[in-house]
């Protein structure tokens, strides 16, 4: 164990960096499945930047729905390069070492990225609430003037609230035990080895994770609900198949993140017994997301394929907009 005297007084110690032991049980073959998460990291990387390059390269994809899918494609690749370098370097080069710098760093990456996601979630919920729901008042609304405002909010927001979080955790004494049964700097993993008291750090998680998630999670749900109930105010069914296919790709997404977000929370709470589920549940969480983001959105939106044509020069007989 690497640690090094920080103070005269020798039962005070402050260890010099972390180490991450990888998934919990099965440390000797965890090397395995660098293979499948190095190929879900790549996908995410390749299909995100492919996103952000055709909304960029094609003029009739500059609409808000658009705009705000290649901000969080952006947002995933953060997130998923925040944690997969050091995962694959642990399980491919053996490299567990953290320096406690670094390792608050990705602290702060990995909560301010999945709250990012979660607050670009929202204004896609927005979007479509105003799209379905005020139709005629849409272009005055939701411009780009909108988005600008709507993802420099949510940058701020997220940016400076979630700065507590790594500050609190370095502010704690860690004199003894360094080494994290994780791959990855979670913030109740590296607090559980403080030698000194964490409420402070257990409350202020708890209470991001309401104002934060809790918040974006309530009004998307009532942006559906606002959405359903006027759907089913039309009285075609042509046009309520058509209305529910322009925001059927973003509930998908949401969907599956909050579904993933409380399944990971109670694996935490649930995972004493079987420490691996809730450890590799939070790998999942990160790097699952980044790469089905993109492929809902390429599947359903014929938008956005005929621009992957366009830029791959695939589509010549496809005029431009």
């Amino acid at each position: 164990m690497d640690i090094s005297q920080n103070a005269p007084n020798s039962s005070r110690f402050q260890v010099s960096n972390f180490i991450l032991m990888g998934l919990p049980g099965i440390h000797e073959w965890q090397h395995w499945l660098s293979l499948p998460l190095a190929l879900i990291y790549f996908l995410a990387l390749g299909a995100n930047t492919l996103i952000v390059i055709t909304v960029h390269h094609e003029h009739n994809l500059h609409q808000p729905m658009y705009l705000f899918l290649s901000i969080l494609a952006i947002v995933d690749i953060g997130l998923a390069t925040t944690i997969m370098p050091k995962i694959l370097a642990i399980f491919w080069f053996d490299v567990k070492a953290i320096t406690l710098p670094e390792c608050f760093t990705q602290i702060y990456a990995v909560h301010c990225f999945i709250s990012m996601e979660s607050g670009i979630f929202l204004c896609m919920a927005v979007d479509r609430y105003v799209a379905i729901c005020h139709p005629l008042q849409y272009s005055s609304i939701v411009t780009e003037a909108f988005v600008v405002k709507a993802t420099v909010f949510m940058v701020l927001r997220n940016v400076l609230l979630t700065i507590p979080v790594p500050i609190l955790a370095a502010q704690r004494h860690y004199c003894s035990k360094n080494e994290i049964e994780h791959c990855m700097c979670s913030n109740p993993g590296v607090t559980g080895l403080a030698c000194d008291d964490i409420t402070i750090n257990r409350f202020y998680q708890l209470a991001l994770a309401w104002v934060l998630g809790g918040s974006d999670m309530v009004l998307v749900f009532i942006s559906y609900v606002l959405i359903f109930r006027s759907v089913l105010r039309l009285n075609s069914t042509e046009a309520i198949v058509k209305a529910l296919s322009t925001c059927s790709s973003h509930l998908i997404l949401i969907l599956f993140f909050y579904t993933t977000i409380v399944v990971v929370s109670i694996a935490h709470l649930a995972g004493k017994a079987v420490p691996i589920f809730p450890v590799l549940l939070n790998v999942l969480n990160i790097v699952i997301p980044p790469a089905l983001n993109p492929m809902v959105y390429a599947l359903r939106a014929q938008e956005l394929r005929v621009g992957f044509q366009r830029v791959f020069g695939l589509d010549k007989n496809v005029s431009q907009k």
